[in-house]
């Protein structure tokens, strides 16, 4: 029974013509031979392989030469670039250039007919990735889980929105202005009076006025330092802060807070809702892996538990995922649940795809940080991305970071609009502890005392406001950052 159903399906889908429209491209290639300004109209948008007429093809492409090379393109001087024999639809091609000119109604609809032509040609890819999907599912091969061919299809569908659209262009300075008042009355009205997302500590906020849109934030330091536990406490502070406002159209805007997406390459997603339970519960997260809780603690644990998942903090941890991967996942994110806040933990684990990495890692790296700068810019969200710091930093009798210390390639600092540093002193000292009891011992306790439980962030570079440290308290226990406490905010001593 399923045999004859399928050859039935297939007789219907060879009896219906792929979606194209004839005339559109007559009128459209005969406006452009009239009045070559027609093709600058269109030019930004519509490609040659839009058309769906192969000769049409040839003929836009002509028309696109002869003009950009400062030529007029016109039947007379189209035709001296076909052999003299060569007919199109039948009748030679002058013939059929000057027939296409003389039908040509009016140059007026010259766009609408370019976005016929092009939406036709997206609705084919469309159906060719349908097709593929269809053919592959009923073939199977083995090479080829379902897993992988969903990430395929994909692929396939983020290549075609990227090209796929035609939106974008100058804007006006009227236009301009209008956002960045709206961005100033926002931050009037949002708590902290930030024009970004706040990430719940007061003095990184000061400096940096919130995560702003469209930014890309590279958070960089040596291993063990806690990039990981800052950005998670972020991602959790920004999470805990979501409101939402209901707009007249019925569609819900982020007022305070945010959603946020976090791409967990290294940990899985149990791992890090285990941390941020410690963090926000102030339980050691060893013991919580252990079970080396009373039942106090695991009352506190459940009700923060139950409280958390309420939180909008969407998870994704495959591992090894390429940056068109991401992108795709991140659209689907904001699409179906809505986005505010992307997190990257961390960059080097993303994979770019095959042509540049046969070019080496450098290139590698520099397609992914590109392509996440492009995919804050497309969402119009911060992404932050975490990132390895290369080892000359241990050589150095000063350890803090610097931008010369991100690994493997210059196009981190280059597209990054925010990089952040952490550097704790702690750390390092704790390895240069001397012998108790000595005097150096006494010395290195004192000096021991003034860094503890601090960490430092450092702002190295910062597109929209200043660089410079912030000082941040640290406790390694619950891998929690908070904010120092403010000596104007403290009692007054008794002598």
């Amino acid at each position: 029974m399923v045999a004859p159903a399928r050859k039935i399906e297939d007789a219907t889908a060879l009896a219906r013509s792929a979606p194209h429209n004839m005339e559109a491209e007559r009128q459209l290639l005969g406006a452009m031979l009239m009045n070559n300004e027609t093709f600058f109209r269109v030019s930004d948008f519509l490609e040659a392989v839009h058309f769906y007429v192969e000769p049409h093809r040839a003929i836009y492409e002509k028309i696109g030469q002869l003009i950009r090379a400062g030529k007029v393109a016109s039947p007379i001087t189209l035709k001296t670039f076909y052999p003299a024999d060569a007919q199109i639809a039948e009748m030679p091609v002058t013939q059929y250039l000057l027939r296409l000119a003389s039908e040509a109604t009016t140059i007026i609809n010259a766009e609408d007919y370019g976005r016929i032509v092009h939406d036709l040609a997206v609705r084919r890819n469309l159906i060719r990735i349908g097709e593929d999907m269809v053919n592959i599912a009923f073939d199977a091969p083995i090479d080829m889980p379902p897993r992988a061919q969903i990430e395929d299809a994909e692929r396939r569908l983020f290549e075609l929105a990227e090209t796929g659209r035609y939106e974008g262009g100058f804007h006006t300075f009227s236009d301009a202005l209008r956002d960045a008042v709206d961005m100033a009355a926002a931050a009037y009205q949002r708590d902290g009076h930030l024009s970004g997302i706040s990430t719940g500590l007061r003095d990184l906020d000061a400096t940096m006025g919130g995560l702003q849109r469209s930014d890309l934030i590279i958070l960089a330091a040596r291993p063990a330092m806690g990039k990981t536990s800052l950005v998670t406490n972020i991602a959790y502070n920004v999470a805990a802060a979501y409101e939402a406002a209901e707009q007249p159209d019925g569609t819900m805007k982020t007022v305070n807070g945010g959603i946020v997406g976090f791409f967990s390459l290294e940990m899985s997603s149990e791992q890090l809702a285990t941390r941020i339970l410690a963090e926000q519960t102030e339980i050691s997260s060893s013991d919580i892996r252990r079970g080396s809780i009373d039942e106090h603690q695991f009352s506190k644990l459940a009700a923060a538990a139950q409280y958390m998942q309420t939180l909008p903090l969407y998870i994704d941890h495959t591992g090894g995922i390429s940056i068109a991967q991401l992108a795709a996942r991140a659209r689907r994110l904001k699409r179906q649940r809505g986005l505010d806040l992307l997190v990257v933990d961390y960059l080097q684990l993303l994979s770019g795809s095959a042509r540049s990495q046969s070019n080496g890692r450098v290139q590698e790296i520099t397609e992914i940080t590109t392509g996440l700068k492009a995919l804050a810019k497309e969402l119009q969200v911060p992404i932050v991305a975490l990132s390895q710091l290369s080892r000359q930093v241990e050589n150095r009798d000063d350890k803090r970071p610097q931008l010369a210390d991100l690994r493997e390639s210059g196009s981190i600092e280059q597209d990054a609009d925010v990089v952040v540093f952490i550097y704790r002193d702690e750390y390092y000292m704790q390895g240069r502890k001397p012998k108790e009891g000595t005097e150096e011992f006494f010395k290195w306790q004192a000096e021991f005392e003034q860094v503890r439980g601090k960490a430092e962030v450092i702002i190295g570079k910062q597109r929209h406001g200043p660089t410079g440290t912030v000082q941040l308290a640290f406790h390694a226990q619950f891998t929690r950052f908070a904010d120092l406490a403010r000596e104007d905010y403290l009692p007054e001593r008794m002598e």
